[in-house]
Parts: C-alpha cells; structure tokens; sequence
C-alpha cells in the first residue's frame, strides 16, 4: 500500500486507515503542525510570556494598566533611562494584543519600547505560524482529497 491511498471511501494515510475527510485533514493538520516547530518559534513564545504583565512594580497613575512584564523590568534594568536621540518618539502598543484591547502610545525611552515590542514580535511570528500551517495543511489535504471532500 502507497502511503495515501483511497479505501472504499475512506482514506489510507501515514499508516492510519478507515480515515474520514475530517479525519485525514486532522491528521494531515498535526503532521504540518510538527514539522513546522523549530527554534524560532521558542523564541516566539518566550517572547510572549516575557511581555505578561504579571511582576509587581511602583505605584502608577489611575488610568495605567497595573503590574508590568519581566522583559521590560530587564530591559530598563541595563538600558536605564536611555532616550532616542533628537526627541524622536517611537510608537508602542500597550492593553493587549487585539485590535478591540490596544492602545498606540509614543514613546521616546528605548527601554520602554524595546519592552513593549519584543512580545509583539512574538505575536507576530506565531501569527505568521499559524498562518504557514493552515495554508500548507488545506494545500496538501487537497493534493489527496477527491471530490466533493476538498476545501475550496
């Protein structure tokens, strides 16, 4: 036997048979899935976890978001109260993540920006991930699929 081949409607993948259309794009969704991993998507997540604002810090204003994260108490710890140079302000996003929760805030510290944007970054590249894996999943489930099973 290939490894893919059709069985009496069902379907014959990486050793597994009786497989639905569900059940192949499942399979064929988490092999994508394993393959993808690698180092920079390690960075991604330690890069996430670093910004959650969960680390006690000084008394703040009435309006701030309470608590700050791990990266910025680092990155202010070794670049202290370093400023862009000729006033130049950098823009930041602090509340979250999603377009409903953020907020744009400018800022002319190099510590607070590198703080706030290293989780960004991460966001972005789990993103860009998660994008990758459905897109190389939809295109080879429909390499195999017949018919009526294949997505768009």
């Amino acid at each position: 036997m290939d490894t893919v081949e059709e069985l009496n409607g069902t379907y014959f993948h990486a050793g597994r048979s009786n497989l639905t259309a569900t059940e192949l794009f499942f399979m064929i969704f988490v092999m994508n899935t394993a393959d993808h991993f690698g180092i920079k998507d390690i960075a991604a997540v330690v890069a996430l976890y670093s910004g959650v604002n969960n680390q006690t810090t000084r008394a703040k204003p009435i309006n701030a978001i309470p608590g700050t994260s791990r990266i910025s108490k680092g990155v202010r710890g070794l670049l202290k109260n370093t400023m862009f140079p000729f006033g130049i302000k950098m823009p930041t996003w602090i509340g979250g993540y999603t377009p409903w929760t953020v907020k744009l805030k400018m800022v002319r510290k190099v510590s607070t920006f590198i703080g706030r944007t290293i989780p960004l970054i991460g966001e972005v590249i789990l993103a860009a991930d998660v994008s990758q894996i459905t897109y190389c999943s939809i295109r080879d489930y429909n390499a195999i699929a017949r018919g009526n099973d294949k997505i768009w």
